[in-house]
């Protein structure tokens, strides 16, 4: 009897192992050969950035992965690892590739204001391809905290306020770095998990409270859409989130992301975040945040060297499981597999291919895409015509470095084009006359002589292009700003321009929205372009010049003042209906009883109304909306029909070519939770040459009317279960150029 069930466990367990896919059989197999020791350093992210023995060591140890090691040197370590490693387990070699390696893309907020998907996925690829012939496999990005405070600096990094936006855009980019074939061309890492844009007054690293059924239905959905698009890796958050720590938030990483989510990849803390936790007051020490961040599964530590320090002795002490750390190394080998680095470990290349036409192309195109036409009064775009005299002045005329933007370590300012260089080879064509603005000039300079300089210099010439915004340092990581206005003089720049009566175009080169209301008051026409990259010269002078139709669209509402934020397109109503035309602060009699200034949600200084809304953006034509259609009035949750379309025709009235960009934007009216007065659900980018009318169709289902709330039965401030689903009832539908215009037409969900 005992010898037969023998038999039956040995055939269970045969059969079990035959079952397994390929890469989980070689993945255990490495594991049981492996010592404790060496399963930390897998665990372990050290820091290069130059060629040491002490760093030789840890990767003969064993060490899993290198940040910041690049080319060469690279090179150099992964022989290291393969050839002189008990194992031969090869490194995975990681770098901040944000908006391109080389040749650089607008930042991730510029990309956003192109509402083009495609635009995403191709920087992401070119990216990768570049980042890759330098050794590089594994980038950490891209960033997706929906980000509704501009006062912080990393809403540079993510793709704005919307959720429904931030999800398209960063699956765009998952399948850009990761590529569609059978092995990965560079593992992405979507970041930071979770709540971080949430961060207390916009400063960065702060605390963070969101309720659940807030964070599951805006903060979480653009981390799942990246994950189901394919995300080999997640990077934590600094911040806390409910007074947890986020690398050490059992609820965040085992909770949902792998126990509900089923996430198999790698979980990477952000620089040092084990030792935060201490500052943060959730441990005592070093240690205590080891066995805090281990048990919540965080798989590698970056540069904290908790892990290395700590992790064996508290495995030792039974605080922390062996079986936690199998699994955790599980999760390195098979993204390692994933990328083919132990079928094929070394991917540097010694002349690589940076710059081609086709990657400068693709960078001038999306910089194109997300410059945002805010204001016009018909003085765009210029003709060419070589008798205009044309100034081209301000502190990002010509500053490779600061057009850039955040977070792009391996660019190269030589091969950056800015508008200066733009203009002169129109100059040289003969199209223009050019009048420069010389010496060096910066974004917080104060300068009276120059002030008075590009006033002469303004007289000279028939229209000003000023270049203006913020260096590309003063937005980013700890980059928060409590005043956004243009730093240094260039108000004051702009002010004595516009003096001289001649026309100015405002162009703004920012990592962020700035409240500026004055500065475009005082101008006429403003391009807002956000950091652009190598190219943004080359774009910024084919939008002027009327060569390309701006298309961009503001991925951010822009406040009138700071004492707006957050101010974003999809607030809930207030308890007392906003005013259509509020009595503002000077509106007020003196004395006046408190009654007469009325009972409504408003600000005394701006009103209800932001400087510019969600999804606003011009264009050298005009866009007529015609009413919105339904293919049916009914959607029914267990019936027919599953799902209806909802249509409209646009109509080019103007006399150019150019894209619409048409949104499509739900209202759920009544919910057991107060829903949104929009969400945006769609969008497309439509090309209407001049004089031409286009259908655009959505479809909407049970899916796009679903969100999360708490399950029947369940009262606020109480554990149970949340769904998400949709609640019949009556909604409203939009299709709009904007997020605060256009007619809604009603529909409603019944059973």
């Amino acid at each position: 009897m005992k010898s037969r069930i023998f038999l039956l466990i040995a055939l269970v367990a045969m059969v079990s192992c035959q079952s397994k896919d390929p890469v989980e059989r070689r993945i255990d197999k490495l594991l049981s050969q492996m010592t404790l020791e060496e399963k930390i350093a897998q665990m372990t992210q050290v820091c290069g950035g130059q060629i040491s023995d002490n760093i030789a060591d840890q990767i003969r140890n064993g060490a899993g992965s290198m940040l910041n090691s690049v080319g060469a040197e690279a090179d150099y370590y992964q022989h290291i690892a393969v050839e002189e490693s008990r194992l031969g387990i090869p490194m995975i070699f990681a770098r901040d590739v944000i908006h391109g390696f080389r040749t650089i893309f607008p930042i991730p907020l510029g990309q956003a204001a192109t509402f083009d998907p495609d635009i995403v996925e191709e920087g992401a690829r070119i990216a990768a391809e570049e980042a890759v012939q330098a050794g590089l496999r594994w980038t950490f990005s891209p960033m997706v905290d929906v980000a509704r405070d501009p006062r912080w600096g990393r809403v540079a990094e993510g793709y704005g306020e919307d959720t429904y936006l931030a999800s398209v855009m960063g699956a765009a980019a998952v399948r850009g770095y990761q590529g569609n074939d059978s092995v990965v061309r560079m593992a992405a890492c979507v970041k930071h998990f979770a709540g971080y844009a949430v961060s207390e007054g916009g400063r960065d690293y702060n605390s963070t409270w969101i309720p659940e059924v807030q964070l599951r239905e805006t903060y979480l959905p653009p981390f799942k859409a990246a994950i189901d698009a394919g995300s080999l890796s997640i990077m934590c958050a600094f911040n806390d989130l409910n007074g947890v720590p986020a690398s050490g938030n059992k609820h965040l990483n085992v909770d949902i992301l792998r126990d509900e989510w089923q996430f198999d990849g790698v979980l990477v803390s952000d620089w040092a975040s084990l030792q935060n936790m201490n500052n943060q007051g959730n441990s005592a020490n070093l240690k205590e945040a080891t066995k805090l961040c281990a048990n919540a599964q965080m798989d590698m530590d970056m540069e904290s060297k908790g892990y290395p320090r700590h992790l064996k002795e508290l495995v030792e002490e039974g605080e922390v499981s062996e079986d936690i750390i199998d699994n955790c190394v599980r999760n390195i080998l098979r993204m390692k597999f994933r990328l083919g680095l132990f079928d094929n470990p070394y991917c540097y290349t010694e002349n690589p291919e940076y710059f081609t036409p086709e990657s400068l192309s693709a960078a001038q195109k999306a910089a194109e895409e997300s410059a945002v036409l805010l204001k016009n009064n018909g003085i765009l775009p210029l003709n060419n015509n070589s008798k205009l005299t044309v100034l081209v002045c301000g502190p990002m005329a010509n500053a490779p470095h600061e057009q850039n933007g955040t977070w792009c370590f391996d660019k190269d300012d030589a091969m950056t084009i800015t508008p200066m260089m733009a203009f002169r080879e129109l100059a040289k064509e003969g199209k223009i006359k050019l009048i420069e603005q010389k010496g060096e000039h910066w974004s917080r300079e104060f300068n009276k002589e120059n002030i008075a300089t590009l006033a002469r210099l303004a007289k000279q010439a028939d229209v000003v292009l000023y270049f203006g915004g913020e260096e590309s340092i003063l937005s980013g990581e700890a980059r928060s700003r409590a005043v956004l206005n243009l730093p240094g003089d260039q108000s004051e720049q702009i002010r004595a321009i516009k003096a001289t009566g001649k026309p100015v175009v405002l162009t703004v080169m920012a990592g962020r929205p700035l409240c500026i209301k004055e500065d475009i008051d005082r101008v006429d026409a403003v391009l807002y372009a956000f950091h652009g990259g190598t190219m943004q010269g080359p774009a910024l002078a084919n939008l002027i010049m009327g060569k390309v139709a701006p298309s961009g669209r503001l991925p951010m509402t822009f406040p009138m003042g700071e004492g707006q934020i957050p101010f974003y397109y999809n607030y809930k109503m207030p308890s007392r209906m906003m005013a259509k035309s509020p009595k503002l602060i000077n509106d007020i009699p003196v004395r006046a009883y408190q009654f007469s200034i009325g009972e409504t949600s408003y600000w005394l200084e701006y009103g209800n109304k932001p400087l510019y809304p969600f999804g606003y953006g011009l264009t050298y034509t005009t866009f007529e909306y015609g009413a919105v259609q339904l293919s049916d009035t009914i959607l029914s949750l267990s019936g027919a029909p599953k799902s209806i379309i909802a249509s409209c025709e646009i109509t080019n009235t103007g006399y150019c070519d150019a894209v619409a960009v048409p949104q499509l934007y739900i209202r759920d009216v009544v919910g057991t939770l107060t829903r949104p007065l929009r969400e945006l659900k769609g969008f497309q980018r439509v090309n209407i040459p001049a004089g031409e009318t286009r259908t655009v169709s959505f479809e909407i289902s049970e899916q796009d009317l679903a969100y999360w709330h708490l399950a029947d039965g369940v009262t606020l401030g109480s554990d149970g279960e949340y769904a998400f689903s949709a609640e019949k009832g009556d909604f409203h539908v939009w299709i709009a150029p904007n997020a605060a215009e256009g007619q809604y037409i009603p529909f409603t969900l019944v059973e």
